[in-house]
């Protein structure tokens, strides 16, 4: 049978009060010699406290939620190491909730994680229009930082990419290739993150005295069927089609696989540029030109920034922004 409070107590000849202060490091008026015996004790028999009893005597669980949309896209278990890995050097632990992008069990998480009494939660928010739920944590007190894709709220404190620049350097690098007819395969365009790398495509080609072509331009999902489809309208539509910046990694596989189902080569017929830069990235053949987004040290940075909001330490700044990185590998061919 596993010690109890009330057995140290018991075996200290003091009260339970005094232990609980004992342990939760709130020793005033508690002699040195009786704080020694209570340690002594709970050391010899393996004591261990209860979290959310604790808690509700320090009010910290010392527990932090992590809500991310698609456990399955390679991009959020990088960022949710860099969460685990600065949360063990604080002393958190650090709940795990994958949404699949549905409101509904979104809802639910937030409801669990309250139920837990954690401490602050990390929000890589949900492909959906409106954020009611984040803002409802916000007005509640509870410390949250949002990373990935944006809120509009002054409010709110969080981890970002600077993907209009990523959705330049994109399109920009293949424009420097040679290439004329550039297809984009976007992201869902409710969420600030698509929006912004399509102006950023937008913006590269009017810049270099290109039109904007809505017919080669697909909204995607983020998932790779939408970059089968995408490129199948891509290509179906425009055969004169030279190269595809796809919003993220996950959709260029997937114009990939199209590409060879027409019989074309990467990059000899087609060059292909993703978004994320993602482990696989560099295993496809031929490997993927992608923009990097270093999702890991986002992760850490959300971490540490939620850790000082709970602990009520003033931050420096309530936005950081990450810059994106072009990686050059060999879909993406000179056509010039």
């Amino acid at each position: 049978m596993a010690v109890t409070i009330k057995d140290i107590a018991k075996l200290a000849n003091v009260s339970i009060t005094t232990v609980s202060r004992v342990i939760n490091n709130k020793t005033e008026g508690v002699s040195e010699e009786t704080r020694n015996r209570i340690l002594q004790l709970v050391k010899e028999l393996g004591y261990q406290p209860n979290a959310i009893a604790r808690g509700l005597v320090t009010k910290k669980t010392k527990t932090v939620g992590l809500i991310i949309p698609d456990i399955s896209n390679p991009f959020f278990p990088d960022i949710a190491r860099g969460v685990e890995d600065s949360a063990h050097i604080y002393g958190y632990n650090v709940f795990l909730c994958n949404t699949d992008d549905n409101l509904e069990k979104e809802s639910e998480y937030i409801n669990a994680l309250k139920e837990k009494y954690v401490d602050g939660i990390i929000f890589t928010s949900s492909s959906i229009p409106k954020h009611e739920h984040i803002m409802e944590l916000v007005k509640s007190g509870i410390p949250i930082v949002i990373m990935d894709r944006r809120v509009d709220s002054e409010d709110i404190y969080g981890v970002f990419l600077d993907n209009y620049e990523g959705g330049y350097i994109a399109t920009k690098h293949l424009i420097d290739l040679g290439h004329k007819k550039i297809g984009c395969i976007t992201g869902p365009l409710y969420t600030k993150s698509a929006k912004e790398r399509l102006e950023g495509y937008k913006k590269a080609l009017l810049e270099n005295g290109m039109d904007v072509d809505e017919t080669l331009i697909f909204e995607g999902d983020y998932k790779i069927n939408s970059g089968i489809i995408g490129t199948e309208k891509l290509l179906g539509n425009n055969k004169n089609v030279t190269a595809i910046f796809a919003c993220n990694d996950l959709m260029a596989y997937g114009a990939y696989k199209t590409i060879r189902s027409y019989g074309y080569k990467i990059p000899d017929d087609i060059s292909i540029v993703g978004f994320d830069d993602i482990q696989l990235s560099q295993i496809l053949e031929p490997q993927l030109t992608t923009i990097r987004q270093p999702a890991y040290d986002m992760g850490l940075t959300a971490a540490r920034m939620l850790i000082k909001l709970i602990e009520g330490k003033k931050l420096k700044k309530k936005i950081i922004n990450f810059r994106p990185q072009l990686i050059i590998r060999q879909s993406t061919k000179n056509i010039g």
